[in-house]
């Protein structure tokens, strides 16, 4: 049985996931579940019984496997938790659930510019501070006494009892941090929820152990240390940096999911002020502190939508071949995607997504999605100024056709791929040991040998007509 294993929680949007890895970085286990979206009060909510009662039957299950010492969350941002008298107050709001249009207006003339914050108006509850102004005003005096914990650090409290914030968790796209200041948003000072929210950690801190009752319950030794943890994509970010070519130097990670997020690390002193609004670009803090331009799709979501629920269908490595040898067909006739398949989101949040010219052949129609969500991709790397170097990690890191069209829509640039699986985790685990090395190299990628530059011009220019049109 291994000795000092480690767990990463990481719950997605989409699907939760529990890993057990080794000391050394190798995994052991892996679990994951899908979340459901669940309803209370009218509202749509996180479904945090369930998550909740797996992660406890799963690491009941890990326990038997390996002796664990320490457990890392990491989650996405836009969810945020209300805890009194050591008791959760509410289910914590799902972002993709609608807000009343005037609740929405109101909350938009409380909120700050883009340009002290880094977070732009985002579409339904994705900034996640109207979470709380909602609450407030539906249910009066339910946040007296409170104690405010973001999404990652909810979990750091369910397992040990520990209430904590982090940086990299409130300064994605909340509204509720600024940073060029390090400290809370005006509007979140003016609103009293700044003194609210539990003290700042870093992520990688050890916050307790976890709780009697979770260790009874789970089998887990009474001595397992739990971390403050961290935003979802900023671990990936952590993780990228273990590469010769990312660390210390101007680079983009490109992470790939439910959300494509860009992440740019730059040379130079950023400010949110170079960022266009409007255009789903934002500042993210890394877990020290350092603004982060970012700019992001729902590029997952997106060729779910449009190729059905099972996503491996253009990351199927037996498919790869068939799917590459679509796209000169498609250059050729000038079939395209126009955005966007998730309205609100992504650089060209008004369009409607169309086709242009839809093929018959099922593989034409999965390769035609992959350079869609290259083009969209290429559009939010220029957006944030990314140059020289850009990595692109998670699953459709897997993705042939993304992959190579975005090496072949960016000539100057090295574009590179890792491992498509276990960034997030590999990033949380470099917290606990900073030393850790990645099992191997990146992968330099081969552009497409198909002209791309005069379809991206054609595709361009309807995508900003149809967006000016809106």
């Amino acid at each position: 049985m291994e000795n000092d294993a480690i767990v990463v929680l990481d719950v997605g949007k989409t699907i939760s996931k529990l890993s057990l890895w080794s000391q050394k970085g190798a995994l052991i286990a892996r679990e994951s579940r899908p979340n459901q979206r669940m309803t209370s009060a009218q509202i749509e909510v996180l479904d945090i019984d369930g998550i909740e009662s797996w992660v406890l039957n799963t690491l009941s299950t890990f326990s038997r496997q390996a002796k664990i010492s320490c457990i890392i969350p990491v989650a996405h941002g836009a969810a945020l938790a209300a805890i009194r008298n050591d008791r959760l107050l509410f289910p914590p709001i799902d972002y993709e659930g609608s807000i009343p249009r005037k609740l929405r207006d109101a909350y938009l003339a409380e909120r700050d510019p883009f340009g002290i914050t880094g977070s732009p108006p985002l579409a339904e509850g994705l900034n996640a501070g109207v979470h709380l102004f909602r609450m407030e005003r539906s249910f009066a005096g339910i946040l007296e006494h409170a104690t405010l914990l973001p999404w990652a650090q909810y979990w750091a409290w369910f397992l040990s009892g520990a209430a904590c914030s982090d940086v990299t968790s409130l300064g994605c796209h909340t509204d509720l941090w600024c940073p060029a200041q390090g400290d809370f948003s005006p509007m979140a000072k003016r609103l009293g929820w700044a003194e609210k929210f539990a003290p700042l950690a870093f992520a990688g801190d050890v916050v307790g152990t976890i709780r009697p009752r979770v260790a009874e319950r789970t089998g887990l030794p009474a001595s397992v240390r739990v971390y403050c943890g961290l935003h979802d994509s900023n671990a990936a970010l952590i993780a990228a940096r273990a590469f010769s070519q990312i660390n210390g130097r101007e680079a983009t990670v490109l992470s790939t999911g439910t959300w494509f997020v860009a992440m740019r690390t730059p040379d130079e002193i950023f400010d949110a002020g170079m960022l266009p609004d409007g255009r789903d670009c934002l500042v993210n803090v890394d877990a020290w502190g350092k603004s982060i331009p970012s700019a992001r799709f729902m590029g997952g979501r997106e060729i779910e939508t449009l190729i059905g629920l099972d996503t491996r269908r253009v990351d199927i490595r037996p498919d790869q071949p068939y799917l590459l040898a679509a796209v000169p067909g498609l250059v050729q006739r000038k079939t395209m995607l126009q955005p966007t398949f998730a309205h609100g989101f992504g650089p060209f949040p008004n369009g409607r997504g169309r086709w242009v010219d839809m093929p018959d052949d099922w593989y034409s129609r999965r390769a035609a999605a992959c350079l869609y969500a290259a083009l969209v991709a290429d559009t939010c790397l220029d957006l944030i100024g990314a140059r020289e170097t850009i990595l692109v990690e998670g699953r459709f890191a897997e993705a042939e056709v993304i992959v190579q069209a975005l090496a072949a829509l960016r000539p100057a640039d090295a574009i590179y791929t890792s491992h498509a699986h276990n960034d997030v985790s590999f990033g949380a685990l470099r917290l606990i040991n900073p030393d850790l090395k990645p099992d191997a190299e990146l992968n330099r990628v081969e552009a497409l040998p198909v002209d791309l530059l005069h379809y991206k011009e054609q595709w361009l220019a309807l995508a900003q007509q149809a967006e000016a049109a809106a």
